[in-house]
């Protein structure tokens, strides 16, 4: 085994892992850290960890786990991925997870490279740009767990991390490989831990890949992945794709997910498909929320025949967002309505819905975690960062994506693109 990643949630699990079998690095995802040695037949182990904003030691706890069963695996190079929008807060996660990385693994420094710039995500002068947005100006300044008020990654990082962070930036990375190592050590000298990578294009990436191939732990967003994957592929990596292609004709949508763009998936979607849209009320009330689950699997069931699989949607706008976090609280809501999201997950699959399409990080933890799914194999991509992926040992796939991921016809494409 070459490379070993860990993902703090199940969306950007898939979205590296897609983007290493896209660039010829054959690659399977796990679910969560193994109790043992399982046999894995890939150059890459992605593991998905439900650690991006929970409270920090219990992600570096399950960071550390994961370290030490890639560690096992004899994997040379770690990678530890966070979203390509740095959604952190002032206490972490990544800085806390970073600093236990390094730590557990002997090493000085790392890098801080989250652009992904074929979905409009890029770092200049060390500032993180969302389109031709700043971070702090864009959607994540108001995400309702982990606003993004500042758009500096170097303050970001110094905010939450224990050393001190420095910057590569783009005439440097313009320059090639070799001057990216020389600034790497240059930052070392001066007690330097972490540097952020200046980022403006695919090539860009394609740099860093090179002069990373011998640094012990990266991090970043998926983008990264396509300069290492880059640097690890073997003849003939592509071909895994096809173990991960779509199975199944019983479709579902589920969209846990507030973001600005699935508030626009969703708005499209529902003049395509069938729509149902969740009660957080319902969901609220434990002692109602089997009836609430049953009653909306049988709503899926009845709509099933048609031409768009039906959709469930918790998604709302930011007003309607604030309203019902400020009546119910903001952990209360969202756990609830994932709870219901699971039950009907798990009353569909018993019924032969064997195709999940699910928005939102947090749902798709869920439902993958209710279907009981231990890992994928990775399928071809619906859109940047976005796979098809199927479960290694049952007969379920699914596409999982992460909140802003994907164009405004992303669900409708998820199904004809790839039909039955």
């Amino acid at each position: 085994m070459l490379l070993g990643v860990i993902a703090d949630d199940f969306t950007g699990a898939t979205d590296i892992a897609s983007f290493l079998v896209e660039n010829g690095l054959p690659t399977v995802q796990l679910n969560g850290v193994p109790q043992d040695d399982v046999l894995v037949d890939a150059q890459a182990v992605v593991i998905s960890l439900k650690s991006r904003s929970c409270p920090v030691n219990q992600a570096v706890e399950q960071s550390l786990q994961a370290l030490t069963w890639l560690q096992r695996q004899g994997c040379r190079q770690f990678y530890f991925k966070y979203c390509s929008t740095f959604d952190s807060t002032a206490q972490g996660n990544i800085g806390p997870v970073t600093d236990a990385l390094l730590d557990a693994l002997g090493e000085q420094q790392t890098v801080i490279s989250p652009a992904l710039p074929v979905n409009g995500r890029t770092v200049y002068h060390g500032y993180l740009f969302v389109m031709d947005q700043l971070l702090s100006e864009s959607g994540m300044r108001n995400h309702p767990v982990t606003p993004m008020t500042d758009s500096n990654l170097l303050r970001l990082m110094e905010a939450q991390a224990t050393g001190r962070c420095g910057l590569v930036n783009a005439a440097e990375m313009d320059r090639g490989a070799g001057a990216v190592q020389e600034k790497l050590q240059q930052l070392a000298q001066q007690g330097v831990r972490y540097a952020v990578l200046d980022t403006l294009n695919e090539q860009h990436l394609l740099t860093q890949g090179e002069a990373l191939k011998t640094m012990k732990l990266v991090t970043g967003g998926s983008g990264l992945a396509i300069g290492i994957a880059r640097q690890w592929a073997q003849p003939g990596g592509k071909k895994a794709q096809s173990a991960g292609a779509p199975q199944g004709k019983k479709a579902v949508v589920l969209s846990g997910s507030c973001s600005l763009m699935t508030n626009k998936q969703v708005a499209r979607y529902r003049q395509q498909a069938p729509a149902q849209s969740v009660d957080v009320a319902r969901c609220i009330n434990a002692t109602e929320r089997n009836a609430y689950a049953a009653e909306l699997s049988a709503w899926v069931e009845q709509h099933a025949g048609e031409a768009l699989a039906p959709l469930l949607y918790a998604t709302a706008e930011p007003e309607n967002l604030q309203h019902t976090q400020q009546q119910y609280g903001i952990e209360a809501a969202s756990l609830a309505v994932e709870a219901v999201f699971a039950a009907v997950a798990e009353r569909l699959y018993q019924r032969g819905f064997s195709r999940f399409i699910v928005a939102g990080g947090e749902t798709s933890g869920v439902v993958t975690q209710a279907l009981g799914i231990s890992g994928f194999h990775i399928g071809p991509c619906i859109s940047p960062g976005v796979p098809w992926v199927r479960a290694i040992e049952q007969p379920v796939s699914l596409a999982l994506k992460s909140g802003n991921f994907g164009d405004e016809n992303f669900f409708a494409r998820a199904q004809t693109e790839f039909p039955v």
